[in-house]
């Protein structure tokens, strides 16, 4: 997977576990649903994703800002 898609789908993981660990949005959604007895078991699920998310963006900008920084190296050696 290239660096520029990893980094895309890390941070769209990231905000939509955010999104369902910070405000009650699942929680509303699984009472409509019926299935409110899936609520206590949502931490087990969702922080770990979360952070998981999170390590792969990070990583992805770190490897990304690696791979810009290369390129303007190398593109000042050539014209130096």
């Amino acid at each position: 997977m290239r660096d520029r898609t990893r980094f895309k789908t890390g941070l769209a993981c990231t905000c939509t576990a955010a999104l369902c660990c910070l405000t009650p949005i699942l929680v509303v959604a699984l009472g409509a649903v019926g299935l409110s007895a899936a609520v206590g078991w949502l931490d087990y699920v969702l922080l770990p994703i979360l952070a998981v998310s999170a390590g792969i963006t990070i990583h992805a900008a770190i490897r990304l800002g690696r791979m810009k920084r290369r390129v303007r190296t190398t593109l000042d050696a050539d014209l130096s």
